[in-house]
């Protein structure tokens, strides 16, 4: 599950990607992305900080200031989003890529049950995650391997 805070910074990036793609595009005020995205402003301030930090998006100064996207939306990866925002997306810490740690309790990962299982589910979730971009979301609709795919409780 992604948390709601990575739901905010979607939604935030959706609007940017929306306005970028505007003939004459114009930076945005963080009320204006907030009342766009129906997202809290107390809550976008510390995220688009960090989006800014990854060089994903670009804040000016001024009267005429806001938040603007400086990648292109195909270019904006979410998974990077997701480790950015919410951390280690692996579902156990010995399955991670960046930010490996054994767990407290194995006492061999090769025979490991548990690791063997989470890392097929996790592999597979990877090769859809990985190769998912705001393109992908701006476009309103689900990309072509997950058309059929019926939602999942």
């Amino acid at each position: 599950m992604i948390t709601q805070k990575m739901k905010y910074a979607l939604k935030a990036l959706l609007v940017l990607a929306d306005e970028a793609g505007k003939e004459a595009p114009e930076p945005l005020t963080i009320e204006e992305i907030a009342r766009r995205s129906g997202t809290p402003k107390r809550f976008l301030e510390h995220i688009l900080l960090e989006i800014r930090n990854a060089g994903v998006i670009a804040s000016t100064r001024g009267r005429s200031g806001g938040y603007s996207l400086i990648k292109k939306p195909s270019d904006v990866s979410i998974s990077e989003l997701l480790r950015l925002i919410d951390g280690p997306i692996a579902p156990l810490p010995c399955l991670s890529r960046r930010a490996y740690q054994r767990c407290e309790d194995c006492t061999d990962e090769a025979t490991c049950r548990i690791r063997k299982v989470f890392a097929e589910v996790f592999w597979s979730y990877l090769l859809i995650i990985e190769s998912l971009t705001l393109e992908d979301m701006l476009r309103q609709g689900v990309p072509p391997m997950l058309a059929d795919t019926p939602a999942i409780t």
